[in-house]
């Protein structure tokens, strides 16, 4: 008999965790969804659901079923639903590198090794050569 009661106060406590765990975890859904809603404005960055980055042109926040307009590259923008927008991209601070001492390894000679070209590098070269054209 005492058994029993120890497993029945065992199930109303994994109950009463179950609720309080799902109301937590809807609750930060909630907010996270809130907090995306308030990024999402014209000109903000954003991931597609895709793997497409682009930028915001237009974004209706209160009609969820009018296409956003998002520019992935100058001059082309496409239609996307709005729940296509998995995220806004933070922009990252600039990292600060630490001064390099005379004692450290030496630089590799660039003849060797080939330069490798930064994402913003990348994007300045073909913003160029579409000027170019």
């Amino acid at each position: 008999m005492p058994m029993e009661f120890l497993l029945f106060g065992l199930l109303a406590v994994l109950l009463v965790f179950m609720i309080f765990n799902t109301r937590k975890r809807t609750k930060q859904m909630k907010a996270e969804q809130e907090e995306k809603a308030t990024k999402t404005v014209p000109g903000a960055k954003v991931l597609l659901q895709g793997g497409i980055y682009g930028t915001i042109v237009s974004y209706d926040p209160e009609d969820l079923d009018t296409p956003a307009l998002v520019e992935i590259a100058p001059g082309t923008i496409i239609d996307v639903h709005s729940q296509a927008i998995l995220r806004v991209v933070e922009p990252k601070d600039a990292v600060v590198e630490a001064p390099v001492d005379a004692t450290d390894e030496p630089a590799l000679d660039e003849s060797v090794a080939p330069a490798v070209e930064t994402p913003e590098e990348t994007r300045a070269r073909l913003e160029r050569d579409a000027d170019d054209k």
